[in-house]
């Protein structure tokens, strides 16, 4: 009788079709753990950025942020720009903000006046002096952020000190107003001194 007349229950078994069958079985296994594998790791993953997610702060209207000279003090009173900042992960952290020039405060008008000039920081070619970080670090004080500061067209990198304490950053750091080129003129770099010391409290917000 011709086999494939017969019925069912009388066909020749044949080893190459169970191979085959037991084959895609092996297959489909190992393409369900590989996918069960591959899930996990997107779980995984996810659970790790959640952890360490970047918290972006927002910046407090009773900010500070004071100078101080050996013959003169003011403040600025316009700061803005973006604070991420998270205690746990450090390298996903940044400060990118900027005070405004013009908004330089001494208490008296003429000195700020001169003040904005071109003899010290020029406000209207250089409206801005901006801080960007580089790398935020966990020292024994609290923190240290280095990065570029910019003032008056220079660019230089420095280093700050600072805490994390109920929501607000402070810090004190100094630097040499004649590496900005700040009152550098012939004649005028003996009525202010030389070293700058800024002192900052910025209360955030999430």
């Amino acid at each position: 009788m011709d086999e494939l007349s017969c019925p069912d229950s009388r066909r020749k078994f044949h080893p190459q079709t169970n191979s085959q069958a037991e084959c895609y079985v092996s297959k489909t296994r190992v393409m369900k753990s590989k996918w069960i594998i591959g899930m996990l790791g997107i779980v995984l993953f996810l659970t790790a950025v959640a952890a360490h997610r970047v918290i972006t702060w927002k910046i407090g209207e009773c900010y500070a942020i004071r100078f101080e000279t050996e013959k003169a003090s003011g403040a600025f009173t316009q700061l803005s720009g973006r604070i991420e900042f998270n205690e746990t992960d450090l390298s996903a952290s940044l400060f990118d903000v900027a005070v405004a020039t013009a908004s330089i405060e001494t208490g008296i008008g003429l000195k700020n006046k001169h003040a904005r000039s071109e003899n010290w920081f020029d406000a209207e070619k250089y409206p801005d002096i901006r801080f960007r970080s580089s790398s935020i670090v966990k020292v024994a004080n609290g923190y240290e952020t280095r990065g570029t500061l910019e003032m008056h067209g220079v660019q230089k990198e420095i280093a700050i000190p600072f805490t994390f304490v109920q929501d607000t950053f402070k810090g004190t750091f100094s630097l040499n107003r004649l590496d900005y080129n700040l009152g550098a003129t012939e004649g005028m770099q003996g009525s202010v001194g030389k070293e700058l010391k800024i002192d900052l409290a910025v209360p955030v917000s999430k």
